[in-house]
């Protein structure tokens, strides 16, 4: 896809003028409150778009965009309305908390409720998550876009390819963070989170109208369909994708999921998530902070209609497509197959595809399931399909692998796969965006990156400065240095996601999206119990915090072992429930005797909002008819 000139100027005008608002509206900020929490003056509509903003990015564009696309469907919708009812409860359970005691980051919550190893502990595992998992995924998943649309192209002067497109998203949202903090971010993200919407719709339009005028036998329908309307046509291509129940063995977003596991890292993320609650710790008052949360739930509804159902028709227009970005994604697998295919007995790598990868190519299939049954010394089972056969094969050798030296095993190479989901709605972009419309497209996406982008660094650099560096490293540190830390761990924590994004292109992550959700299962589960368990019971000793957020990692591990088979919502589930029950029993033995008192903030007010609770409902109300709606 070609930019035009006027493409060029909408978007470098749109950049720049993000760039430029958010360092205007936040020139003074010199000293920590202001920088890390925009001088807690943030009203509710800016705390609502900046919410938005700083969590709808790429990772939704590319990761939930591409789970629709795939056999998931509409059920990954579940993420974004659980999270409307999840934002209703922070609201008006944890915000009211939060504020009334002053905290600059949610790690120092801990400190006052339990002892400063809680805080350093979970300020390490945040500080660790942001790194190496967020902010390196959003880099990604923004650069693959760029590089699905543009790749091998030639824009203002740079080679595209995912390590440049890296760079480029990293340092740009690194300027404004640098510049000014929180108030930068949340300025910047009015912006951003408006275009992020707009851009959202315009797609969804476009693509149903693509459907509506598509020829049947192309996107395989009988050719009686041929008078049928875009909505229509969707709803027969896609009954399978269009509802919210997955079966219980289902890897991502099983039905037990909705009872109880997807609440587990839904209240992390928008209760305790450091890069979330920030806008509501910069909040003028109670009140706003709880506007400005319920509006925000409320844009919640309508972000599967602008990114999940687009996801859905990309995979009825360009399969094929997608099928090419598989291929090309699979070249290098595919090459030292050919390379080692003729002496398996000396092979030390064994080779896994899936079943849509079997379905295109039966043969190459065939082949590489001899080979790894050669490999393994083992006839691969004859009765299954042959994505199961191999992966029968595959659990074979890693058991075996287990009883053998490290230089003995059989390693297993990058999944192969059939289609690139996650190619998308970078694929809509490419081919239903005209010409004039394109350079606000790739504006909006950028600037969903660089959202989400921004507000991580923000908040990694406002933990490690608060948390650790002022706890441990200079506890005289001045307002001045405080600042330049955290500015200074902006351009470290950038520096690192860069190097890292193009590393997450390999496809035994299983996408992006699920990448990241996996990876929080580490923290979330435990720290979520730290907190309900803090807040719910007052005489819980201080070594609860320290055993809850220790364990948890451990616990997920282990099961991640031991239970490959159960999804990762259910394994943050069992660990919610496991570190719930070591708390309680380290209670029912030694409780406090007298409830712990945290400290109050009297600089804002912290009277409740009656007009927050009532929409609250209503969001609560509207996102039930939702589920049953589409159930």
């Amino acid at each position: 896809m070609q930019l035009n000139p006027f493409d060029l100027i909408v978007f470098v005008g749109f950049i720049v003028a993000v760039i430029t608002v958010g360092v205007m509206m936040s020139r003074h900020e010199g000293d920590s409150e202001s920088y890390f929490l925009a001088g807690r003056g943030l009203s509710w509509w800016l705390i609502g778009f900046s919410l938005i903003a700083a969590n709808i990015s790429t990772e939704q564009f590319v990761g939930m965009s591409g789970s629709a696309a795939d056999y998931v469907g509409l059920a990954i919708a579940s993420y974004e309305w659980v999270a409307a009812i999840t934002l209703v409860v922070v609201a008006f359970l944890f915000l009211p908390k939060f504020l009334r005691a002053g905290i600059y980051t949610i790690p120092e919550f801990l400190e006052y409720r339990y002892n400063a190893a809680a805080r350093t502990i979970m300020s390490v595992f945040m500080m660790v998550t942001y790194v190496f998992v967020t902010i390196a995924a959003v880099i990604y998943s923004g650069a693959l876009t760029v590089d699905t649309i543009f790749g091998g192209q030639t824009l203002l002067g740079f080679q595209v390819n995912l390590v440049t497109a890296s760079w480029a998203i990293g340092i740009l949202a690194a300027i404004y963070v640098v510049s000014g903090g929180l108030k930068a971010c949340a300025w910047a993200d009015l912006l951003q989170g408006s275009a992020l919407i707009v851009g959202g719709a315009v797609v969804m339009f476009l693509a149903f109208r693509a459907l509506g005028i598509a020829e049947p036998s192309a996107i395989g329908l009988p050719v009686d369909m041929a008078s049928a309307g875009a909505i229509e046509k969707f709803r027969h291509l896609n009954a399978a994708k269009l509802h919210m129940v997955l079966p219980q063995t289902d890897l991502n977003v099983p039905w037990t999921a909705l009872v109880l596991g997807l609440w587990i890292p839904n209240f992390y993320y928008w209760g305790l998530n450091q890069y979330i609650s920030q806008r509501t710790l910069g909040a003028r008052s109670l009140a706003e902070g709880q506007k400005g949360v319920v509006f925000a739930a409320g844009l919640k509804l309508i972000i599967p209609f602008v990114i999940v159902i687009p996801g859905i028709i990309a995979y009825n227009l360009y399969k094929d497509q997608m099928a090419e970005e598989a291929v090309r994604s699979n070249e290098p697998v595919v090459e030292r197959f050919e390379q080692l295919k003729g002496s398996p007995e000396t092979a030390d790598v064994a080779f896994e595809f899936n079943a849509d990868f079997a379905a295109l190519h039966p043969e190459l299939a065939a082949s590489i399931l001899a080979f790894n049954a050669a490999v393994a010394g083992i006839e691969p089972d004859v009765t299954l399909s042959p994505a199961e056969a191999n992966d029968a094969l595959l659990a074979a050798i890693a058991k075996r692998n287990r009883s053998l030296p490290r230089g003995e095993r059989v390693e297993q190479e990058t999944v192969l796969i059939g289609r690139k989901y996650d190619s998308a709605f970078a694929l809509l972009i490419k081919h239903l965006i005209p010409t004039g419309l394109r350079g606000f497209m790739l504006a909006a996406i950028l600037g969903a990156v660089m959202s989400s982008l921004a507000s991580m660094l923000n908040a990694a650099s406002t933990i490690f400065t608060m948390d650790l560096f002022k706890q441990y490293i200079h506890k005289g540190a001045n307002q001045g240095t405080l600042v330049l830390v955290g500015r200074l761990g902006v351009g470290i924590f950038v520096v690192i996601g860069c190097i890292m994004s193009p590393l997450l292109d390999n496809p035994v992550f299983g996408g992006i999206f699920k990448y990241i959700q996996e990876f929080q299962g580490f923290i979330s589960p435990g720290i979520l119990a730290v907190f309900v368990f803090g807040l719910l019971v007052h005489k819980a000793p201080a070594v609860c915090g320290v055993v809850g957020l220790v364990v948890n990692p451990i616990l997920y591990g282990l099961l991640k072992v031991v239970a490959p088979n159960l999804a990762f919502l259910d394994r943050m589930t069992v660990c919610f429930f496991v570190v719930l029950g070591l708390m309680a029993l380290l209670t029912w033995w030694k409780p406090l005797p007298t409830p712990v008192e945290l400290p109050t903030n009297t600089r804002i007010q912290l009277e409740s909002s009656a007009g927050a609770k009532t929409a609250g409902i209503a969001v609560v109300v509207v996102t039930l008819i939702l589920y049953g709606v589409f159930w």
